[in-house]
């Protein structure tokens, strides 16, 4: 087993996972501390060390709010599980779990981005352990990134010191983290011509950053967005920020420096980072993915259906629970008047859809209500064909039976647990069905991983139900419930409907 490598810094070592066939790495540094003069900078190269690096632990976490703390939060009780998790703005390490023998394997790469709205989050959740994955012949890293203002933060001051590099400090850290792992994942026995980015809601998120990045040509080869693709439905509901200027985010910046207390950018580099932290949930702003013209030139959704990204192959998906969208209107007549904006001369059918004429303005709302991960990831389905990429996509939908006093549906992120294939870590009653499920949905992901096509055997060597790529014609998805079922059937009339429509706006 490979217990000790060499990569460009030194030498590493290693322990046996709970499989001793897996060699885990705990903390290793991809780049320097980010504190001092380099907050606020894009990622410099890790210093090398003497001797032997035993990665054994993690590394402490990104700066943010402490975790654990709010047992009246979902996200507390499910895996925010300890608020003395140690946290610090010295927080650029990564972990791989390996299965090689020798270097020489070549097995393909897979480099996770956690979520948490680009404000929380750390690659050390249990769920994020990734021996399962490696079991099925994958090298598995995590890495960790700078968060909310000490990732996104702009300012003037910032932008003229660097304008190559002058915002997402977050994304350049998963960037110069992927291409750590290019350079170095070899002496962990994986390939680096076949690395797959993968992440779920923010990092999903993150990872469309990356796809549609013109920095990253040629870094990755495939690519798995969970929960991270969004677009509104309806123009009163409002998605993530991702096409935010330059210009805004400093003027945020400035302010934020006045609230501060500090006139300039030396004086902010001086600052104790937990102050900078404690003020920074005291001014309850939110930093998130700027425009900036380096690293991120414009709206990543909408770069991604005008076929700008790198042309590999991608998996996406969602819960059956998430993020409804529906008008946000108070009156029958506000809601035929939005119609009207938005659909003009077709108003007339989307009112008849959602049957208007019938029912209370709560009921036609409920009625109107759309999934809006699944409206965006059928966009980009159609997108895919028109603009001539036709590059595999495959499109899930989570819908399994969650078990817990809680009731909790598919909530938001619960999907975590079964790909990953670490149900045992959570304190739900799961039986026998979720872990037959979990078994699949992580030989699904592995065979994606490997291959760009998620399609194989089970261990039961059986051939897993077919999972054909979404089409126009065939726009199909892998439904994860009991067990996965490829369901064969078209999206409803209205949704047919808000798709037909989002490419007629786009056309005028």
């Amino acid at each position: 087993m490979l217990r000790e490598v060499r990569v460009e810094n030194g030498v590493v070592r290693g322990l046996p996972a709970a499989d001793p066939r897996i060699t885990s790495f705990k903390g290793i540094p991809f780049a320097a501390p980010p504190v001092g003069e380099n907050r606020w900078r894009a990622p410099q190269p890790a210093h090398d060390w003497d001797g032997v690096l035993e990665a054994y632990t993690w590394a402490p976490i990104a700066m943010q709010a402490r975790p654990g703390v709010s047992k009246e939060d979902i996200y507390a009780r499910e895996w925010h599980v300890d608020p003395d998790v140690p946290m610090s703005e010295d927080c650029l390490y990564l972990n791989v779990w390996t299965p090689a023998k020798s270097p020489d394997e070549k097995l393909p790469v897979y480099v996770w981005y956690f979520g948490g709205g680009l404000q929380v989050g750390y690659p050390s959740e249990m769920e994020f352990d990734g021996e399962r994955i490696a079991r099925r012949g994958v090298v598995v890293v995590t890495i960790n990134y700078r968060l909310n203002v000490f990732g996104f933060l702009c300012h003037p001051e910032i932008t003229k010191e660097a304008p190559h590099a002058p915002a997402n400090f977050g994304h350049l850290d998963q960037q110069f983290a992927t291409q750590w792992v290019k350079r170095n994942i070899a002496a962990f026995g994986g390939d680096p011509d076949n690395i797959t980015i993968g992440g779920q809601s923010a990092g999903g998120g993150s990872v469309l950053s990356q796809l549609t990045s013109p920095q990253n040509e040629g870094l990755i080869q495939k690519a798995i967005i969970q929960s991270g693709l969004f677009a509104p439905v309806y123009p009163n509901v409002r998605g993530p920020r991702r096409g935010r200027s330059l210009a805004d985010a400093e003027q945020d910046g400035v302010k934020f420096f006045e609230f501060l207390g500090v006139s300039s950018l030396e004086e902010a580099r001086k600052l104790d980072a937990e102050f900078i932290m404690g003020k920074a949930l005291e001014y309850r702003g939110f930093w998130g993915t700027v425009v900036d013209n380096q690293f991120c030139v414009g709206n990543t959704f909408e770069l991604f259906l005008q076929g700008k990204r790198l042309n590999v192959p991608v998996m996406m998906g969602h819960t059956s629970s998430e993020f409804f969208a529906r008008p946000m209107v108070e009156s029958k007549e506000q809601l035929r008047q939005m119609a009207e904006e938005m659909f003009g001369e077709d108003a007339g059918e989307f009112l008849k859809l959602i049957g208007f004429d019938s029912g209370t303005i709560e009921e036609v709302r409920n009625r109107a209500s759309v999934n809006g991960i699944e409206y965006a990831i059928r966009l980009a389905g159609q997108a895919n064909a028109d603009t001539g990429l036709n590059t595999p996509i495959y499109y899930y939908n989570f819908d399994a039976e969650i078990p817990g006093w809680d009731n909790p549906g598919t909530f938001h992120s619960v999907d975590l647990w079964f790909f990953f294939e670490t149900l045992a870590k959570c304190w739900r009653p799961f039986v026998g069905k979720h872990y037959d499920l979990a078994r699949q949905m992580c030989n699904y992901w592995a065979n994606f991983i490997k291959a760009g096509d998620p399609n194989g055997i089970d261990a039961t060597g059986e051939e897993m139900p077919h999972w054909a790529p979404y089409t126009p014609e065939e726009p199909y998805c892998m439904v994860f419930g009991d067990q996965p079922v490829f369901a064969k059937k078209q999206p409803s009339e209205l949704m047919q409907f808000l798709v037909k429509h989002y490419f007629k706006r786009a056309k005028k």
